[in-house]
């Protein structure tokens, strides 16, 4: 069974917020975190992470879109997003 893309947004632990994208979302989690191999960079030293929210993408592309869409708002705009 092909798994769906998500994506998705952190807090990390200085109050940052990143926004990436995932196949695997438990799996990528886990990367940031240190638990498993992989993990970007930007959060390997602002870590532990936090999942704040997420959603489903149809495709990679449309993953992608989003989340140069969602890098571009404000972050009080992206605070709005995660409240809903």
């Amino acid at each position: 069974m092909a798994q769906s893309w998500s994506v998705y947004m952190l807090q990390c632990a200085d109050g940052s917020l990143y926004t990436g994208v995932a196949r695997d979302l438990e799996k990528r989690l886990r990367q940031h975190n240190g638990e498993l191999a992989g993990g970007p960079r930007y959060t390997s030293g602002r870590r532990p992470v936090l999942l704040l929210w997420s959603a489903p993408a149809a495709d990679r592309s449309t993953a992608q879109q989003r989340e140069a869409a969602i890098k571009k708002l404000s972050r009080e705009n992206k605070w709005r997003l995660v409240a809903g």
